[in-house]
């Protein structure tokens, strides 16, 4: 299975704090730059950068709900994030498995 992996979605997600934010939004089902604030140790104008860099790739999705922003993940980029991320880890253990029959052919080869 090959999925081409967007780089500018991993380098967003890569970022412990946006990290730290997504648990935040999946947990409690959505919130704002100042209920995320609360729980973070970081600005609420920090807080609404990072949602800025979130949006931008498509994480999250905003509804407005008076003067409020309401964030929510975006479970169909979650699904695809976690595609690629299994894509990737797919082609490592290929890789690994790979390296281990040339050790253990190496190894065969020394003993014999």
């Amino acid at each position: 299975m090959s999925v081409t992996i967007d780089d500018e979605l991993w380098s967003a997600v890569g970022d412990s704090t946006r990290r730290r934010m997504l648990d935040l939004l999946l947990n409690d089902g959505g919130g704002t730059a100042t209920t995320l604030s609360r729980q973070l140790p970081i600005t609420r104008q920090a807080v609404a950068k990072h949602l800025g860099v979130l949006h931008r790739v498509g994480m999250v999705h905003v509804t407005s709900l008076g003067r409020e922003r309401i964030y929510e993940v975006s479970q169909a980029q979650l699904a695809r994030a976690v595609a690629q991320l299994s894509s990737v880890g797919a082609t490592w253990d290929a890789r690994l498995q790979r390296i281990k029959g040339i050790a253990e052919a190496i190894q065969h080869s020394r003993e014999g």
